[in-house]
C-alpha cells in the first residue's frame, strides 16, 4: 500500500497500486490528486529496512 501526503493540506490518501506518468515534465502518480485543492500528492517516505533475505527451495539447486 501507498500513502500520498498533499504539502499544502496535510490531507493523506491511501492507494493500493500506483501508475507512474508523465505531466508536463515531471513524473507523477495516477489517481494522486488531492480531493481538496487538486494538486497531486506525494508519497510518505518510509524507514528502508533493508532487502528480504529469500531462500530458493527448488530440487535442482541441491548440491550433489
Amino acid at each position: 500500500m501507498f500513502i500520498y501526503q498533499c504539502a499544502d493540506c496535510k490531507i493523506q490518501i491511501e492507494l493500493t497500486r500506483a501508475v507512474m506518468k508523465v505531466v508536463d515534465g515531471s513524473v507523477i502518480t495516477k489517481d494522486s490528486e488531492c480531493p481538496e485543492c487538486g494538486q497531486y500528492t506525494r508519497e510518505v517516505e518510509k524507514k528502508f529496512t533493508g532487502f528480504p533475505s529469500l531462500i530458493r527451495t527448488e530440487p535442482t539447486l541441491r548440491k550433489k
